[in-house]
């Protein structure tokens, strides 16, 4: 072993004391044994560990430590308060966008929603001031129009030319409604639509000494010649329920402002009364001289009944027609009886492939409306798709290229204030 085996140590020996200094002392369990013979017992001196710095530095940094370490605790609490605080920021926008989303897409179907569980009151207040001037009329029909915001108000001045109120017989009174669930004492048929026409239209055609003949005016101002079609749907199945709303319409019918049929030609008016749902038929037929209540045909049995007669030149309007016309052997649903053909578009027509008509679809709906037509009557499809909107308006846009009358709406300002045939995109 000799000198040799205490060459490093003797190297060290000769190292400036300022450097010794910053040099651990090797640990006593690894210091070396005289009695072993290998030299592997010494760590080598370039793995002896060293200091990083002086005992003084050191004890002079522990009090900004201990500061350190306090600010670090209160920083991840600040840190987590602040992404609690963007956390809720976000659930509130998203809730925003997502309330907005709904609107833009269903704003109607919001109203009927909404308006369901809580109805104003006082329906007809607000026409005490009502005025029409500058609406324009529009071939829309306002379904289950006694869910806006006020009802026959909001569909006039958007300009649609037809409104529905569903009808039901209880306690001897017609209420309105959807289901007999949402009837309120409030909501009649009387409180809705006959006294708030009746009062409105006396107002637009109060004598004159100019007049040297009696006309009636309707409730558009832009064209008084316009009717209004009130579309009663009997949800009862009440032999009654006829009797009842014949009898409210007498204001109506004895100031003249109902449309009827004289026995040979329909006499336009103001006001149109049309039933459907479970009206019966044989009741409209009852008076064959005077009718003031007409029927909502079934579109689909009138092609189904004039599949065999060979097809002539479409007529559009009652007037055109007389008792005398060629109408189709058999058939009894005509002008003289009946305003509208109507079906339920899902169930005739089906769904669109793709988003476009088949060929077969519409050969089917070019059809049904030349055999509607050609008894003098007006087409409406309802249950038509009311989203996406671009299928929407895709679909609103076809049937009137191809001849359909009326357009059923639920969405009063996408109807009756925009282009919607230039709306042809999917969510657009």
């Amino acid at each position: 072993m000799g000198l040799s085996t205490f060459a490093p140590l003797a190297g060290r020996a000769q190292q400036p004391a300022s450097e010794i200094a910053l040099v651990d002392v090797m640990p006593e369990e690894r210091s070396y044994d005289a009695g072993s013979e290998s030299e592997g017992d010494i760590p080598p001196p370039e793995r002896l560990p060293y200091r990083t710095t002086r005992p003084g530095i050191r004890s002079w940094l522990l009090p900004w430590r201990s500061r350190s370490r306090k600010g670090g605790v209160l920083g991840r609490l600040l840190h987590q308060a602040f992404l609690g605080f963007i956390f809720v920021l976000g659930v509130i926008k998203f809730l925003s966008l997502s309330w907005d989303v709904l609107v833009y897409l269903f704003p109607d179907d919001l109203d009927k929603s909404l308006d369901a569980w809580g109805f104003p009151v006082g329906p007809v207040s607000g026409f005490s001031h009502w005025s029409t001037n500058g609406v324009l009329p529009v071939a829309c029909h306002s379904h289950n129009d006694y869910w806006r915001e006020v009802p026959l108000r909001s569909a006039v001045d958007a300009g649609c030319t037809s409104v529905e109120a569903d009808v039901w017989l209880v306690n001897e009174d017609l209420f309105v409604g959807h289901t007999l669930f949402s009837l309120d004492p409030q909501r009649t048929l009387r409180s809705l639509y006959v006294d708030p026409l009746f009062k409105f239209l006396e107002k637009r055609n109060t004598p004159t000494r100019f007049q040297h003949h009696r006309s009636f005016a309707g409730v558009f101002s832009e064209d008084p010649s316009q009717t209004l079609v009130l579309l009663i749907d009997f949800k009862s199945d009440d032999e009654l329920l006829w009797d009842y709303v014949y009898a409210q319409l007498e204001p109506l019918r004895t100031a003249g402002y109902l449309s009827y049929f004289n026995g040979e030609k329909i006499v336009p008016r103001p006001v149109t009364v049309v039933v459907t749902g479970n009206a019966p038929f044989e009741k409209v037929l009852g008076n064959s001289t005077y009718r003031d209540i007409f029927y909502d045909a079934p579109l689909d049995l009138l092609h189904s009944a004039s599949e065999s007669h060979q097809a002539g030149s479409g007529v559009t309007e009652p007037e055109d027609l007389t008792s005398g016309s060629e109408l189709p052997a058999g058939d009894m649903y005509n002008y003289t009886n009946s305003y509208y053909a109507s079906v339920d578009f899902g169930r005739v027509i089906g769904r669109l492939q793709r988003n476009r008509f088949s060929q077969a679809q519409l050969d089917l709906i070019r059809a049904q409306i030349q055999a509607a037509h050609r008894r003098g009557l007006k087409v409406r499809y309802w249950g038509t798709p009311g989203w996406p909107r671009g299928l929407r308006n895709h679909i609103w846009h076809v049937l009137i290229r191809e001849g359909v009358d009326v357009i059923n709406v639920d969405d009063l300002r996408e109807a009756t204030q925009q282009d919607w045939r230039k709306h042809r995109s999917w969510w657009s």
